[in-house]
């Protein structure tokens, strides 16, 4: 399963109707005026029960489950070699653990057939190894009628998380994909699944929103919203409109139990359909890459954009360029604020990575940058994007994080006065010299200068401390304590309330950190 927030699942949908009447032109009117909206009957066509168009649809619904075998290290005996060992043989035949250990596993969830040919779509976590060790053996399609086929993998794809099976099978009932971008927030939509194994389930609501980004990053970080009752199992299986097209493939729940509380998420049918044609004529799916790593939360917030004297939620700060990456040999930097790629905006809705992995690969991508404020732009020749597992081996580093404080500096971190250099924004720094890097954990080749005491009465308090390096001030390199404070001073003579400091700490990637000037 999947899961928005640590979650998985699936969608379903349902809700009422009610229409708008026009307003008048002239003087404006609250838009719940008495007379102004009208509840009315459903559309002609639209049902007063969904039995009639379920008795359709359900057919073409169908139950996959997958057959997995789990390889699992034995645990190490710690009694090994006392003459207590003999009693713990299940936990392995010696200190080192004994042989591996097999078991089964099972997975189950929904689809949908889109040919009468056989073709089924699902969820591609759905048909994927459900453990660490697990291999999937076989893939199994359960149809309404409870005839079982095993089923073939024709295509799958992680980032969308999508994928298309293949049973041996004729006439079979399908359907056909509609179009979600007509969806409108509060429409009626439908869902059929197979939730918990319990077999064909129906479920009704509506629309919760359109083209929502759940945090993924990617490609196809917009999902359709609902309130439907969607749980574990139902990803995969389709979400209709009241025409009983397929708008939606069910694929995520927003919970933190595990089980439905309102939210959940379809892949819309404007993105799967041309992946799922894809896949049938045989190709694979490519996105645009251009080598940089974003800094964590999004769009520009409001402390950054006053850092850097920047309208808030638009665009997204560059924090690190792969080297001889795309970006790179474009001249992208790390504190460029990318707003626009081939002239469409950065915004909450349309993240820097999903307009660039829209790019096709080998095309050329605009990208309209701030840097320093000034409006600048790069020419990127856009790289196919390397896999899942690629990137994360790229990006490395170590597990420390910014924005909290581990308590280990205390000591250190106290009411003392910071140096003058750094008082504006409560910290004290020292030039970094090779001694200090390595004490520090950074890389010898790393430049700025170190903090040595956070003020616990200053803002950096908190989201610095002892032992991070600031590598930048808004932009631009310092080297010594006396670049930090004339870079401090350039922001408050431009009546900028913070500055945004490029920090690295330890063997973790560079940050920027917004920091109040006092």
């Amino acid at each position: 399963m999947r899961y928005a927030y640590a979650i998985t699942s699936a969608l379903l949908l349902g809700g009422a109707t009610a229409t708008l009447a026009l307003q008048p032109s002239g003087a404006q009117v609250a838009q719940n005026e008495p007379g102004a909206i009208q509840a009315v009957s459903p559309k002609p066509g639209a049902p007063m029960s969904f039995a009639d168009m379920v008795a359709r649809l359900q057919p073409a619904v169908v139950n996959i489950s997958t057959k997995q075998t789990i390889v699992q290290k034995q645990q190490a005996n710690p009694f090994a070699g006392t003459p207590f060992g003999d009693l713990f043989g299940g936990m392995g035949g010696g200190a080192q653990g004994g042989a591996p250990v097999k078991r089964e596993g099972a997975s189950l969830g929904s689809g949908f057939l889109i040919s009468p040919d056989g073709y089924v779509v699902t969820n591609n976590h759905v048909i994927s190894p459900g453990a660490q060790g697990a291999t999937v053996d076989s893939i199994t399609v359960t149809l309404s009628d409870k005839k079982e086929y095993v089923a073939k993998v024709i295509g799958k794809d992680q980032e969308s998380d999508l994928a298309l099976l293949k049973i041996d099978a004729t006439n079979l009932p399908f359907v056909k994909f509609g179009d979600s971008n007509g969806a409108r927030v509060g429409d009626w939509v439908v869902a059929i699944g197979e939730p918990f194994g319990l077999g064909g389930t129906v479920t009704a609501g509506i629309v919760s929103a359109i083209n929502r980004v759940t945090g993924q990053g990617g490609a196809y970080d917009r999902f359709i919203q609902t309130d439907a009752s969607i749980n574990q199992g139902n990803s995969g299986g389709p979400m209709f409109d009241l025409n009983g097209n397929v708008i939606g493939v069910n694929s995520q729940i927003f919970s933190q139990s595990g089980g439905n509380i309102g939210i959940g998420f379809a892949i819309p049918a404007a993105v799967a359909k041309p992946i799922i044609a894809t896949f049938m004529k045989g190709g694979t799916i490519e996105r645009g890459y251009i080598g940089v790593q974003l800094q964590p939360g999004g769009t520009i917030n409001e402390d950054t954009a006053a850092a850097l004297g920047i309208a808030k939620n638009q665009g997204e700060l560059i924090n690190d360029v792969t080297a001889g990456g795309p970006a790179a040999k474009a001249g992208v930097r790390a504190g460029d604020v990318v707003t626009k790629v081939n002239g469409q905006a950065v915004t909450v809705d349309q993240s820097l990575s999903y307009l660039v992995s829209n790019v096709k690969p080998g095309a050329t991508a605009r990208l309209d940058i701030l840097r320093n404020g000034k409006p600048v732009a790069a020419s990127v020749v856009v790289a196919p994007r390397p896999s899942a597992e690629k990137l994360a081996a790229t990006l490395g580093g170590d597990a420390q994080g910014f924005g909290s404080d581990d308590g280990d500096d205390d000591d250190d971190a106290g009411t003392a006065v910071a140096p003058a250099a750094g008082a504006a924004l409560g910290i004290g720094v020292q030039p970094l010299t090779p001694a200090i890097a390595q004490a520090v954990g950074v890389d010898a080749t790393t430049q700025g200068v170190v903090i040595a005491v956070v003020a616990q009465t200053s803002d950096a308090y908190g989201k610095l401390k002892r032992g991070d390096v600031v590598i930048s001030v808004n932009g631009t390199p310092v080297r010594t304590a006396a670049d930090l404070q004339n870079a401090v001073n350039a922001a408050k003579t431009a009546g900028r309330p913070q500055v945004l400091l490029q920090v690295k700490r330890g063997r973790s990637p560079a940050q920027f950190l917004p920091v109040k000037i006092k």
